[in-house]
């Protein structure tokens, strides 16, 4: 059995109607021109919590039972998956446990906590998120809602997918940024039953390239936390159940460096409008840097959170 199908999606799609926004989709004649494409921008930057992840949090959050949503839930987030998690226990009425780096961005860790829930703190570069916050929910008796292994998360990052194919039926090439792999799972699987010869393309960042290597060697790879300003994309190995589905789904994956995601950033800000974090990027990046092509291109910006202090840093720098 597949870990996810479409019915999984349209499922998650009913549970989200009227919760989660329907993000608006943009188009730009001067992106246009540069990628040598029509794009259509699935913009998750106006997505509860700033990002694509409220999508599959509320999905697998709203499954549980009664007694787990008393009991609480405990994540593990760099920001985006953490405000989520946030957002759907308050609406769930449970309370949220969240596991995040020291280091995350401040304006994710502020938000996380402006939502209700308590921030447990711990060093990425030298402990695993994995062992701590699952030895955390066993202790607390929490309900862990993973950020991308699940297949409830995955079908609900898919919606994201769905909604964009409803609105741009003619899609040829869908490109999403990939993390772990739970966004880019759930879009593929919706791209494959919707538009069979679709392409599907990820991005990640050249420093963070543990999906593209694992796809070559034909197993998961592990690769040390990536120096990148995407810190949304720093995963160190893809999900097992992700990765799955996605050596199956998606076509191809290309990298963007640093500087072309501040490009990116730049160009979607100066020329759209649009206020897009690193990770939410890389898409757009790999248009502008020629190494997506098509004549249809669909593209996943995944999220906004980046503050002001930071934004103007890194234009700064570049």
């Amino acid at each position: 059995m597949p870990v996810i199908e479409l019915a999984d999606v349209q499922a998650a799609a009913r549970r989200l109607d009227g919760v989660a926004h329907r993000t608006p989709v943009f188009t730009s004649r001067t992106l246009d021109s540069l990628a040598g494409a029509s794009v259509h921008l699935k913009a998750e930057c106006f997505q509860r919590g700033g990002a694509f992840k409220f999508r599959g949090a509320f999905n697998k959050m709203s499954s549980l039972d009664e007694d787990a949503l008393a009991r609480g839930v405990l994540a593990y987030s760099s920001g985006n998956h953490a405000q989520a998690v946030a957002i759907a226990a308050t609406l769930l009425g449970t309370r949220a446990t969240i596991l995040m780096p020291e280091d995350a961005p401040v304006a994710k860790s502020e938000a996380t906590r402006g939502y209700g829930a308590e921030i447990v703190s711990y060093d990425r570069w030298s402990e695993s998120r994995e062992e701590i916050g699952a030895g955390l929910a066993e202790e607390r008796g929490l309900a862990l809602v993973k950020p991308y292994d699940d297949p409830l998360v995955m079908a609900g990052q898919g919606t994201v997918a769905l909604e964009l194919l409803e609105e741009v039926p003619e899609l040829d090439v869908l490109v999403a940024p990939v993390g772990g792999g739970g966004l880019i799972a759930g879009c593929s699987t919706v791209a494959k039953s919707l538009r069979p010869g679709a392409r599907v393309v990820g991005v990640e960042p050249k420093a963070g390239d543990d999906t593209a290597r694992s796809l070559a060697a034909g197993e998961r790879v592990r690769i040390e936390v990536p120096p990148t300003i995407a810190d949304g994309l720093q995963a160190t190995q893809p999900g097992e159940l992700t990765f799955a589905v996605n050596r199956e789904r998606v076509d191809e994956i290309v990298s963007v460096s640093d500087a072309e995601i501040v490009d990116a950033m730049t160009f979607l800000f100066d020329r759209m409008k649009l206020v897009v974090e690193p990770s939410g990027a890389v898409g757009v990046a790999a248009l502008l840097a020629g190494r997506v092509r098509g004549e249809h291109v669909g593209v996943v910006v995944s999220g906004g959170n980046v503050g002001a202090v930071r934004f103007a840093e890194l234009l700064a720098r570049s």
